[in-house]
């Protein structure tokens, strides 16, 4: 709980505000998929039947990973 608070703190930080609908979508895909954050995005990235929108949350997924790198 503490560290979804924080990944939301942090969004807001960015300017970036994710519907709570819509929150930990992308990890949902990833573990049905059975594959971690970065693997099934990079998988969905390079995989030309993945709609827009599993490449929107790809590429955010991809983008939002190098925030917490100092």
């Amino acid at each position: 709980m503490a560290k979804a608070r924080m990944a939301g703190e942090k969004l807001k930080e960015h300017g970036i505000e994710i519907k709570e609908k819509n929150r930990g979508r992308f990890t949902a895909s990833a573990n049905k998929a059975g594959e971690g954050i970065q693997e099934h995005a990079r998988n969905v990235l390079a995989d030309p039947d993945a709609t827009p929108l599993q490449k929107k949350r790809a590429n955010f997924a991809r983008n939002a990973s190098e925030w917490n790198k100092d």
